[in-house]
């Protein structure tokens, strides 16, 4: 064969570059190496850059070469993570691909006779294809379907079947509704019966919540229905009625609310009461919500005027009793639990800021007069008072921001309980601050006595704090009896399942060893409790072999960092550097809590995984460099940038923030949310699955993109119908969605207009069903924005 069919120039660019690559994976494979992790990436780096110097010369060698590069990493990730297709990916589809680009004519043409090397590198090609269909071949989650018992006892029948009253339906909490109209046969058929809007839209500064630009405007609303109307609140404390048969505006109430300090702009729902027949009112029927200047007010359900019987003109200030309140400081999102002639609210979200802040003391109110009823002060004796008018609630107490959910015949309202400030040092807590931080509290509704006090994280030292009340459910006892339970969910992914009317565990909790290790002026509870006799949607520890990334190259930067973090497992303390916290603030399980199904005893839930970087520094050297100012607490907090947690009061500053490579892809690997179900009864997980696709989400923060199935983030909740359905939107990628209870199987989805973080309600109107989500999406999630409420019937 003549020479002159060889003397094409070599593929030199293209070697160039395989080269260059190859240096980046020796640079960073040796960092890996010396931090004591993998010697894959300096190994193959080498060898990359090998050949790539071969391609450069023309030599057909550089596909012998690439064949066992491609073959040694086939090998190496399989011994690594075995036959898991998304833990497979980042390793294998790189380097088939480039194995495919070198067996391209316009690259093997300019190569010396491979004598095989194409072979050698279709092989190659092959296996590593095939080792990550297979991969891919293998169930994801859990499969599984629930036991359908349709026990007798059946559903919370305090509020009519036909309405929503509640955040989570009626006082329980339990996100269920009862009607079965659209059920797991016909779901298929669900249409859009009308979409509304509120009027209420992001401001100018209000899409990055918690830093430098400005606030975080969400749409995370439940409505709640009560006979033909629908009542929804928004980000700027809106309060506004719609018809809930046809979506007409009956009527919008803007509060006015001066939210130029808060950092977190959201208002989860609002609250019903009903005045006592004979009751002197102007305002018999009254809607009740949270204002974010730190007010509460009542509305008239009927026409949106404030109730002028109520505090000043219809309005009470929370920030009386509290004493000095900077601007920011003090702010309520969650619908107040309105029950037994009692408004019961706590608030007060502001993390991180300083010791001594506002207190975290819950209050209850006159639903009629807006009067002060009860105080519960865990800093006073006895907890439970009426302050006066120049009496101050103790500072820096823990609070309870979230959802309060309630049981009316035992009188006891349940509260999730945060920590007193700050959240990643507690070496200042005081005895009253460390037994009742993240805990679940029943106080006396009437009263606001204390009954009982539950703790799922001791010295919480990672913002675990209890983020939603309990949903309460009565299961089978051991001797046919029934046991009135509820059940707690955790943003450490723990269900604990506790008698309600005592706060005694109904499944077995133990305690575990868990790090110890904390900054100097700390400690750590050698212990924490674990409810072991019920599954959990914890995470597995991290470890170097788990990580993710998009591609070789990112998932090389997350295992570098992972060496050079602290990173002892769960619990493991905020120490002077990166410190990998997972599960994190955020989740597993967040506001949203899960949604019960009476009959069929199960809960359902979806999670969330995404790990977090928290880190603390010496406070002197921090003011010194200019990173915060000095604060005495008095005025107003001094501008902080930078996503600096400034923790006034504590040695230390704090940095928080997800842990994200440089393509802005998590490190932990998919799936990144998921949807459960757990059978109360046998107390074993029925189902799990990936919830969400990466439809709307991307690198660099960009937000169009494939829609993979790995399970996507999610800020939002479930609800359960007696039609054996599960809706839920909450995913970053701008869905509604029905699962079937029994099996968690997708039977429908629809597009939403906006990111739909909030959970969905059911209800009816002359007897036909609707779902209803408000689609408004969340500034922290990065899904499009909007004010929509979306209502989906059967034809």
């Amino acid at each position: 064969m003549p020479s002159t069919l060889y003397s094409r120039r070599p593929p030199r660019i293209t070697g160039v570059v395989i080269a260059l690559l190859g240096l980046f994976l020796v640079g960073g494979g040796a960092w890996l190496a010396a931090l004591g992790g993998s010697f894959y990436y300096l190994i193959a780096g080498a060898a990359v850059v090998a050949t790539g110097i071969l391609l450069v010369r023309g030599s057909a060698s550089a596909l012998w070469l690439y064949a066992v590069i491609l073959l040694g990493t086939a090998i190496w990730a399989f011994t690594e993570v075995g036959l898991v297709g998304w833990q497979l990916e980042p390793r294998l589809l790189v380097p088939v691909v480039l194995g495919i680009y070198l067996l391209m004519p316009w690259v093997r043409r300019k190569l010396t006779p491979s004598g095989g090397g194409v072979f050698a590198v279709i092989v190659a090609v092959i296996v590593s294809v095939g080792l990550g269909v297979a991969g891919f071949m293998q169930p994801v989650g859990t499969q599984g379907e629930a036991v359908i018992r349709n026990m007798a006892d059946g559903h919370d029948a305090s509020v009519p079947d036909s309405d929503w009253q509640f955040y989570g339906r009626t006082p329980r909490g339990d996100r269920f509704s009862p009607l079965d109209q659209i059920n797991a046969t016909n779901v298929r058929d669900l249409k859009v019966a009308w979409t509304a809007r509120t009027g209420d839209t992001m401001r100018p500064g209000e899409d990055q919540g918690g830093t430098d630009a400005g606030h975080e405007f969400n749409f995370e609303n439940t409505p709640i229905k009560i006979g033909d109307t629908l009542y929804v609140c928004t980000g700027h404390s809106w309060v506004v009625a719609f018809d809930a048969a046809t979506g007409a505006k009956k009527w919008s109430f803007d509060p006015k609310a001066n939210t130029d300090a808060d950092v977190y702009l959201a208002c989860r729902g609002v609250a019903y009461y009903e005045a006592p027949q004979g009751t002197q009112t102007d305002c018999p029927r009254r809607i009740i919500a949270p204002v974010l200047d730190a007010r509460v007010l009542a509305l008239n359900a009927d026409t949106g005027k404030p109730c002028e019987d109520f505090g000043e003109h219809g309005f009470v200030s929370l920030t009386q009793y509290l004493g000095h309140v900077p601007a920011g400081f003090h702010f309520v999102t969650s619908p107040p639990m309105v029950l037994k002639d009692r408004v019961i609210l706590g608030g007060w979200v502001y993390d991180n800021q300083a010791e001594g802040e506002p207190s975290g003391a819950v209050r209850a109110f006159d639903p009629l007069s807006g009067k002060l009823v009860w105080a519960w002060d865990v800093g006073h004796d006895p907890q439970n008072w009426t302050p006066g008018p120049s009496d101050q609630l103790t500072r820096g107490t823990p609070n309870a921001w979230g959802v309060y959910t309630a049981d009316p015949d035992l009188g006891m309202v349940y509260l999730p309980m945060g920590n007193a400030t700050p959240d990643y040092f507690g070496g200042h807590r005081r005895p009253f601050d460390e037994k009742v931080s993240s805990s679940t509290v029943a106080l006396d509704i009437e009263t606001g006595e204390p009954k009982w006090t539950y703790q799922n994280t001791h010295h919480d030292l990672w913002d675990m704090d209890v983020p939603t009340g309990p949903s309460l459910v009565d299961l089978p006892g051991p001797d046919g009896g029934t046991i009135p339970a509820l059940v707690q969910t955790t943003k450490r992914g723990e269900f604990f399942v506790l008698d309600r009317r005592t706060g005694k565990p109904v499944t077995e909790v133990a305690e575990k060893k868990v790090p110890t290790d904390t900054v100097p002026g700390d400690f750590a509870s050698p212990t924490q409790p674990y409810s072991v006799g019920m599954p959990s949607l914890t995470p597995k520890d991290l470890t170097e072999q788990s990580l993710w990334g998009a591609t070789p190259f990112d998932q090389l930067m997350c295992r570098i960092e992972f060496r050079k973090a602290a990173y002892e497992g769960q619990f493991t303390p905020p120490q002077l550097k990166d410190t990998i916290v997972y599960p994190a603030f955020d989740g597993v399980i967040d506001w949203h809590g899960a949604s019960i199904d009476p009959y069929n005893k199960l809960i359902i839930a979806n999670a969330n995984y995404i790990p977090f970087i928290v880190s603390l520094a010496p406070r002197q050297p921090a003011e010194q460099k200019g990173y915060v100012k000095p604060w005495d607490g008095t005025g107003d907090e001094p501008k902080v940038g930078g996503g600096l947690a400034p923790q006034y009061g504590t040695p230390y500053v704090g940095k928080v923030h997800p842990w994200l490579n440089p393509l802005g892809v998590p490190c932990n690997p998919p799936p990144w949310g998921t949807l459960a179900a757990i059978d109360l009864v046998t107390h074993k997980l029925v189902w799990e699955h990936p919830l969400g696709t990466t439809r709307d989400t991307g690198p660099f923060g960009t937000h169009t993109n494939a829609p993979l199935p790995t399970g996507i983030f999610n800020i939002g909740g479930n609800m359960t119908t007696k039609g054996g359905l599960v809706f839920i939107g909450a995913t970053a990628d701008n869905y509604i969605r029905a699962m079937d209870e029994r099996t968690g199987k997708v039977l429908w989805q629809a597009r939403l207009p906006a990111g739909g973080q909030a959970n969905p309600m059911s209800y009816s109107v002359g007897g036909k069903q609707y779902v209803v989500i408000a689609a408004g999406g969340h500034s922290g999630l990065g899904t499009k924005s909007g004010d929509y409420v979306v209502a989906y019937a059967l034809p």
